[in-house]
């Protein structure tokens, strides 16, 4: 398995995607946006790969900083095969509901950081269930409804299904975007990723992590304590500042990855839908 750092917005240790073996080859697992496609060639070239080197191509979700390059990929490689979550497909053959939403939500700056959205043409998408390639595929809501999670050898390609943690830190961050957080939803995707027994979760933000059962635990109580805090009536300038004050001195990078105010938009609404 290799780990490509896309270098995204800049930043190291963003988003990182990988490049897995499959029973039909080689796969990428998520694809970071079109900003970033310079970033993934040369990290291909780096291991003496081009992009059509690459048959498959695994996704854990439709959110842009994973699957946003996903269209302009398959224009540039026309017989790479593109695997998703079937609520998640529909979106990639016609991002347009996609795009309208994050342009509404990132205004001028949607360009400069996640480039392009093209779609991808039907003839090239997946639906991802059950054993793919010979790596397992379930289900893993939570963070979002068409989030899936791939697994094979102990390895859980985990998306955003398992957070996000910088290499050398303890703290686990729930990224918890709006529209369809699900909290419940969350644990029971931890619970189906616990009973697999996984040796090492690949996180896109950020890098690969063996302390498994640590990890969880620390997700876990993470979610619980922000949905807790939005619960209680917490305000987002007050959930921004305790949030940055969990994380300690990587908060500007986990801010940077997973902004803080998201999250608690999605919370928000969350409970929102609840009541």
């Amino acid at each position: 398995m290799l780990h490509l750092d896309l270098n995204f917005g800049g930043s190291p240790h963003a988003v990182g995607v990988y490049v897995v073996n499959t029973d039909d080859g080689l796969a990428l697992f998520d694809c970071g946006p079109s900003s970033t496609l310079p970033a993934l060639e040369a990290g291909l070239a780096g291991h003496g790969l081009r992009i059509e080197d690459l048959r498959h191509l695994l996704l854990s979700h439709i959110h842009l900083d994973h699957a946003g390059a996903a269209g302009p990929l398959v224009r540039r490689h026309p017989e790479l095969n593109v695997w998703v979550s079937e609520i998640g497909a529909p979106h990639l053959v016609d991002p347009s509901r996609l795009e309208r939403s994050a342009r509404r939500l990132y205004g001028e700056s949607f360009d400069p950081l996640w480039g392009e959205l093209a779609p991808v043409p039907e003839r090239n998408v997946r639906v991802a269930t059950g054993d793919v390639l010979g790596w397992e595929s379930f289900p893993t809501p939570g963070h979002a409804s068409h989030h899936i999670s791939y697994f094979r050898d102990g390895t859980l390609l985990a998306g955003d299904a398992a957070g996000v943690r910088m290499p050398g830190a303890s703290y686990v961050l729930p990224v918890s975007p709006p529209p369809d957080v699900d909290v419940e939803g969350w644990h029971a995707s931890v619970a189906a990723i616990r009973v697999r027994k996984p040796e090492r979760l690949a996180l896109i933000h950020f890098g690969v992590h063996e302390d498994v059962d640590v990890h969880l635990d620390r997700l876990e109580l993470e979610l619980d304590r922000w949905a807790e805090r939005v619960h209680d009536g917490m305000e987002q300038q007050a959930f921004v500042e305790a949030a940055q004050a969990d994380a300690g001195a990587d908060a500007d990078l986990y801010d940077r990855v997973a902004p803080f105010w998201q999250s608690w938009q999605g919370m928000k609404r969350y409970w929102d839908k609840r009541a």
